[in-house]
């Protein structure tokens, strides 16, 4: 993450680039919703250029305290109506109550240990309703095998900055979704060798 100096606050060449495919996944699937919580929103890139495209929706921006200012410049510059506050949500603490109906996050996956990843789905399982969509987006390895040299890549320089880290498996991904009451309902292949997951409570009709 680099820093803006024209307008000071943070931002992120990566989100820059990804956000325009990301939304083309995830404007139909938000068509119907009111009120979407999206995990670790960043910089607020994300929210802003999401938010500003799907006006009849509330976009609630959340992350640990240390994201919190950055976001905040990011959402006072756009002064978009649909944008509150952002909270803070650690997923090993509380979460908000919501309602919600639609929960988006982008590249978090591979920088929590997994067993933060399971105390996501478990998090995201209790909140979502029925039918709701949970995309959660970044770059997955499948059948324990990474789908580009990129992404081994990738994944050996997030292990040795903290052993805990990691390119998620889409196999350990599905246990945990399980165990959370999800299903994955759909699988896009996005640029750069990352993918957009969709997830929907098992209860859920087909």
């Amino acid at each position: 993450m680099a820093t803006d100096s024209l307008q000071d606050k943070p931002f992120s060449l990566a989100c820059e680039e990804n956000q325009a495919p990301i939304f083309e996944i995830i404007g139909p699937l938000l068509q119907k919703a009111s009120r979407v919580l999206e995990i670790g929103s960043g910089t607020g890139q994300h929210a802003v250029y999401f938010a500003a495209r799907l006006p009849h929706l509330i976009w609630q921006t959340s992350d640990v305290p240390a994201h919190l200012p950055g976001i905040r410049q990011w959402l006072a510059q756009a002064q978009l109506p649909n944008l509150p506050e952002p909270l803070t949500l650690d997923v090993t603490g509380d979460w908000p109550a919501g309602p919600f109906d639609g929960i988006f996050s982008a590249n978090t996956a591979h920088i929590m240990g997994l067993p933060e990843v399971g105390l996501m789905f478990q998090g995201v399982g209790r909140i979502l309703p029925p039918g709701a969509p949970f995309a959660l987006y970044g770059p997955f390895s499948d059948g324990g095998r990474h789908t580009s040299e990129s992404n081994a890549r990738f994944d050996a320089s997030l292990k040795a900055r903290d052993v805990r880290m990691g390119v998620r498996d889409l196999d350990d991904l599905r246990a945990l979704a399980d165990r959370a009451g999800l299903e994955l309902r759909a699988d896009h292949p996005m640029p750069v060798n990352n993918r957009t997951l969709v997830w929907c409570r098992r209860d859920a009709p087909g």
